[in-house]
């Protein structure tokens, strides 16, 4: 059976849907610094309540999935290529600020997509 970027794609939208486990560790907000030829990464950390919500540290309050919310980053990642990123955040940081596999997992498959649109000039929009 011959694969169309088309069903791969439809593939992982299906997947990019299921129920995930939040991370206690953190979370990472990605984005790219085009001008510097970077791609950041900024960790916020957070706690996880009994309803399995991310909440703010400070004010346990949750942390919403959409809009603006003021906060501060713990640390700012920044890398050239997705494996510079993944080395300084999983091998550099001790103690590493994730602490799922799961997360560890997309966290490399976002980090490569944002290289993959950096180096094409394409626009990147964190899953």
């Amino acid at each position: 059976m011959t694969q169309t970027v088309e069903s791969l794609a439809a593939i992982d939208d299906r997947l990019s849907k299921r129920h995930i486990h939040l991370d206690p560790g953190g979370y990472f907000l990605i984005y790219l610094d085009i001008a510097a030829g970077l791609i950041c990464a900024k960790h916020f950390t957070n706690m996880i309540d009994e309803r399995g919500l991310a909440v703010d540290p400070e004010t346990g309050k949750p942390i919403p999935a959409r809009g603006k919310l003021a906060r501060t980053p713990e640390t700012l990642y920044s890398g050239r290529t997705a494996k510079e990123l993944c080395v300084k955040i999983f091998e550099e940081t001790q103690p590493c600020p994730v602490t799922l596999l799961d997360h560890s997992a997309y966290l490399g498959r976002e980090f490569v997509r944002a290289e993959i649109a950096l180096v094409s000039g394409k626009t990147y929009i964190q899953d």
